[in-house]
């Protein structure tokens, strides 16, 4: 009876495993993440975080190598032509989508040449104004500037980032014409919204928050589709009448090209078993955006859908290709 019970618990043992540690036994050893932007910005915290869970409920030893440049096509090129063993991933922001359309060509496929693994984080931007500007509401914004095209103006960090074609999708959504003013990053930009020199911008929570609290700049509204946790009071520019706008900041984990093998397969379960850890979604908080819950062919089918509609944005606003 012994030798059955010892059989039997043998047999069942795997079974009692649960499904994160069991795909996490199949992962490499060892996994390099990279962050094709400078240490310290948004995207790098988020990648230190999910290295330090996948170490600790997966003891996979993870590290963050940074290799920032040509808005983050170095990087992306370096995991692109890596071996698909799940050894190297590329964590990155919305740029990955809106390359493609800003850049005359690329050293890879952004939709044939990676397995989209999961959206780490997601962040709604906010569109805000000066603390004395006029309107105090989207729609006071949209009435002025049908009444006078062209006269009105918003910053952005650079042509072609997300910011920018947050605005670009703004104006052609709402029908209306406002004039884009490049700064060479979003702080020197959101500096002008406050002194003034500039009425109108979009940004990232984490950067808007402490000015909306300390009254040195209004929101008029969030851009995804559900009002933020942390600006509840802070409509939807949905809500505020410009129907079906959505331009929410995230982040993605990509592995090279996998051909949905079933490494790919585990890597996915086991990020999902990453991000689903409360312990993540407080430390995700602290940096104003929430946990992902797009994987596999979900975020594939995401990627393809942000690809061409950022295309379709840049092709209207007539952005040159660098």
């Amino acid at each position: 009876m012994k030798k059955i019970f010892a059989a039997a618990v043998a047999i069942c043992a795997p079974l009692l495993v649960s499904p994160g540690v069991s795909s996490a036994q199949d992962l490499p050893k060892s996994i390099k993440i990279i962050v094709p932007f400078p240490a310290g910005g948004t995207t790098d915290i988020l990648a230190r975080y999910v290295a330090q869970s996948l170490e600790t409920k997966h003891g996979v030893t993870a590290i963050v190598d940074n290799r920032a440049g040509a808005s983050g096509t170095i990087g992306s090129e370096f995991v692109a032509k890596s071996p698909p063993d799940g050894s190297v991933l590329l964590l990155t922001a919305t740029h990955h989508v809106i390359n493609p359309s800003l850049r005359k060509s690329l050293p890879y496929d952004t939709r044939a040449d990676f397995s989209p693994v999961a959206v780490i984080a997601t962040a709604p931007n906010a569109l805000v104004v000066n603390k004395d500007f006029p309107a105090k509401t989207v729609a006071d914004l949209i009435a002025m500037a049908k009444k006078e095209p062209g006269k009105l103006s918003f910053g952005s960090s650079g042509v072609g980032g997300a910011n920018h074609l947050s605005g670009e999708l703004f104006k052609q959504t709402a029908g209306i014409d406002i004039v884009h003013i490049p700064y060479k990053g979003a702080a020197p930009a959101m500096n002008d919204l406050i002194g003034g020199h500039i009425p109108i911008m979009f940004d990232t929570l984490p950067t808007v928050i402490p000015g909306a609290r300390g009254g040195t700049l209004r929101v008029l509204a969030v851009t995804s589709k559900e009002r933020a946790a942390l600006l509840p009071d802070a409509p939807t520019l949905d809500e505020s009448g410009v129907k079906g706008f959505e331009a929410t900041a995230w982040f993605g984990l990509y592995m090279p090209q996998a051909r949905d093998s079933s490494l790919y397969g585990k890597l996915v379960a086991s990020i999902k078993d990453v991000l689903t850890d409360p312990a993540i979604k407080e430390k995700f908080a602290s940096q104003g955006v929430e946990p992902g819950t797009q994987f596999g062919a979900d975020f594939t089918r995401f990627v393809d859908t942000e690809i061409a509609k950022w295309g379709g944005v840049v092709k209207t606003a007539n952005v040159p290709q660098e």
